[in-house]
């Protein structure tokens, strides 16, 4: 009878023992099948991000045109597009970080950019979206019609500081330039005054075409320089070595202050990027292009 009790305790004992083990392997499962799940549904979620949205980020120069690209894509094909205009600079460093799929800049990517993006796996690869002349502007009453690549070097360098110096009234030069981040001041410095160079320092910084557009619209004595697009009958343009930026002079270069506007992607686009970023070519992106003030190719 105590034999029997005691395989009797065994055999319960052992039951339960196993039937605690089958549980917890039946939980282990049941968690593991559960991560395996959402697993999927978060590489799918970002798989339906990467291809169902863009995110541009750069230049303000840039900036109209990539809205302008951005709503037309996003009607056709229903994909969505974000545009952040935080600078040329950022916008480099958004692509090497991975933070955005398009990078916009008003200047080629400097060497110690591509560098950097190749230290982290980034391949940068550029398209020129449009052509750009950087007009040099001032107040619509300033009596000053054109002005040399050399008398600009010397105004923002500060060896000429009075406009009677170049044939306009006696008032001292208020020059206006951009932030050092700005791709449009990084194209003017190489395309008037040299790299590496000065700028004087009493010029007044402006975050933004538009910003520059205001304050040369609104002080007689002042000079800046503005992507072709952002010009309105606010400010007056004036001549570069005697040459006017049209969509004549700075398609065929004659224009001494042109430039190209990049998108820059990392690696060849494919898919919907690469639709994106081929829109300057079609016949729509053309119209949106001259629409906007800017030149095609």
């Amino acid at each position: 009878m105590l034999a029997q009790m005691k395989f009797h305790s065994y055999t319960v004992a052992a039951y339960l023992a196993f039937n605690f083990k089958r549980k917890r392997i039946e939980t282990m499962i049941k968690k593991f099948l559960l991560l395996v799940v959402l697993l999927a549904v978060s590489l799918s979620a970002t798989a339906g991000a990467a291809v169902g949205t863009l995110v541009l980020d750069g230049s303000t120069t840039v900036g109209p045109l990539a809205k302008t690209f951005a709503a037309y894509f996003t009607k056709k094909y229903g994909v969505r597009v974000t545009v952040s205009e935080s600078g040329s600079g950022n916008g480099a460093k958004s692509l090497i970080n991975g933070s955005c799929t398009i990078a916009t800049m008003s200047r080629a990517m400097k060497a110690a950019e591509i560098a950097a993006a190749r230290q982290k796996g980034v391949n940068p690869v550029a398209s020129v979206v449009a052509l750009d002349g950087l007009a040099m502007v001032v107040h619509p009453a300033n009596p000053v019609r054109s002005l040399t690549k050399a008398q600009i070097s010397s105004i923002y360098r500060g060896s000429i500081t009075n406009w009677r110096e170049v044939g306009g009234p006696n008032a001292r030069i208020v020059v206006i330039q951009r932030e050092s981040n700005s791709g449009t001041e990084e194209s003017f410095k190489e395309l008037v005054i040299g790299k590496g160079v000065a700028i004087i320092g009493s010029a007044e910084t402006q975050s933004s075409n538009g910003s520059v557009k205001s304050r040369v619209s609104t002080t007689l004595s002042a000079i800046g320089f503005l992507g072709h697009g952002f010009v309105d009958g606010s400010v007056k343009v004036i001549a570069v070595n005697g040459i006017l930026p049209t969509v004549t002079t700075v398609k065929n270069g004659t224009y001494p202050v042109s430039r190209p506007l990049y998108f820059y992607t990392n690696g060849q686009p494919s898919g919907v990027v690469k639709q994106f970023v081929d829109l300057p070519k079609s016949p729509e992106g053309k119209r949106m292009i001259t629409e906007l003030g800017f030149i095609n190719r």
